[in-house]
């Protein structure tokens, strides 16, 4: 069965991917509001309302949501993004129409009470606190903040403890309110559920609510800098970045392929060069990740206060490298990597969901699998090298380094590198 898709009058976006073999159904609330939506004075917004909903709704306290769904099997969660949030649950078969309606509720009655607010601001805080310290966490926040300084896309998604600890009951529900309307919705289901029950739960559970309004969020400018901070740790952790490619651009699955190869996997050039090869660190990676009009290809490695200094020329020398020599093996193990990954997601309900809901929000319609597969073979060793050329051509990256850091080149020097 294909999945499919269409929209209610209130702009909706109902999207369903049967599969009638299994005994569950995964579903969700895709809505396109995220920290880059924000602003400044807002930081941290987004996120505070995806806790607080689970607090209490109109119809339910903060227990009976956990007791309602826990007492059947199910789970239920959420999460927020730079440019989405989502609430999402998976459940027995006979129980989609309880999970979809706790959803339902959730974005839409949720009752933001004082005394819940106060305490969920402590959570919060704590949250924050507990990523500032995590080493390897926490540097990615400092690395997007240097990628987009000043701009929304550069703030942290948690917020900061001035911002959350500022806003108020109200500030929340009148975001709420702008911000989780249908034509900023997408409600995915996949698994034992047919589109048609699908398309009747989701328009009987929010196809009555006013359709808002949808308006994107600021364009984003990549402009590189530099973020150092000299601690006592047991490692020095680094990471830096270069522009990439947006998430609809022609070239997304080149780079896509282009990072499993470099820093992918046991078997990418990252890793057998500076792990197995030099014993310079235990973890090192690369990562494209992309934006409706921007991205970010980077490396992440956490190294000892001597081998920062020697980490990134290596890790450099190795892309500046790869321009000239990756092999076609090379990129067809890379290539065999995305189609298992692809094949893999396809076993889950939940990255079922996601593809559907990844795929409406970058193109506006779901890809067939045939077509995502021919995107994967279409990418040459020739697109590669060509790739891996742009991104030492781009100019300034972005660095973010926290530890013993004082060996590690300067920002001037760095980017030198990147001609």
């Amino acid at each position: 069965m294909k999945p499919q898709v269409h929209k209610l009058a209130n702009g909706l976006t109902i999207a369903s991917d049967p599969v009638p073999t299994l005994e569950t159904v995964a579903l969700g609330v895709w809505v396109d509001v995220g920290a880059r939506h924000e602003k400044a004075e807002e930081n941290g917004i987004t996120h505070l309302i995806e806790h607080m909903v689970f607090k209490g709704t109109k119809s339910r306290s903060a227990r009976a949501i956990a007791e309602e769904i826990e007492s059947r099997g199910g789970f239920l969660n959420a999460y927020t993004s730079r440019d989405q949030t989502c609430f999402h649950a998976r459940v027995l078969k006979d129980d989609v129409a309880l999970a979809a309606d706790i959803i339902a509720d959730l974005v839409r009655n949720p009752l933001f009470a004082e005394d819940e607010l106060a305490r969920e601001k402590d959570v919060v805080l704590q949250e924050i606190g507990q990523a500032a310290d995590t080493p390897d966490d926490i540097i990615f926040d400092h690395l997007q903040a240097q990628a987009f300084a000043d701009q929304p896309l550069g703030r942290p998604v948690l917020g900061t403890p001035r911002t959350v600890k500022a806003l108020s009951r109200k500030d929340i529900a009148a975001y709420q309110r702008h911000a989780y309307v249908p034509k900023r919705m997408i409600f995915a289901a996949s698994g034992a559920i047919s589109h048609d029950r699908a398309a009747r739960l989701a328009g009987k559970l929010l196809g009555d609510a006013p359709s808002g309004k949808a308006s994107k969020p600021a364009r984003a400018r990549f402009t590189g800098g530099e973020y150092r901070s000299e601690q006592k740790l047991e490692q020095a952790h680094v990471a830096f970045c270069i522009e990439g490619v947006a998430a609809n651009d022609p070239g997304a699955m080149t780079a896509q392929i282009f990072s499993l190869l470099f820093g992918g996997g046991m078997s990418s050039r990252l890793f057998q060069e500076l792990r197995e090869k030099r014993g310079l660190c235990y973890e090192i990676h690369s990562f494209s990740g992309s934006h409706a009009e921007t991205g970010l290809f980077g490396v992440y490695a956490g190294t000892s206060a001597q081998g920062i200094g020697e980490l990134v020329p290596l890790v450099i020398g190795e892309l500046e490298r790869a321009a000239r020599d990756v092999t076609e093996e090379e990129v067809a193990r890379a290539k065999a990597q995305m189609r298992s990954s692809l094949a893999m997601g396809l076993e889950s309900p939940m990255a079922r969901c996601e593809m559907m809901a990844g795929h409406l929000h970058t193109w506006g319609r779901i890809l067939p699998l045939s077509e995502i597969r021919e995107k994967i073979e279409a990418v040459t060793t020739r697109n590669v090298r060509a790739f891996a050329h742009h991104l030492m051509t781009t100019g300034k990256p972005a660095i973010a380094a926290l530890g013993p850091v004082r060996k590690l080149e300067s920002h001037a020097r760095l980017s030198a590198r990147f001609g």
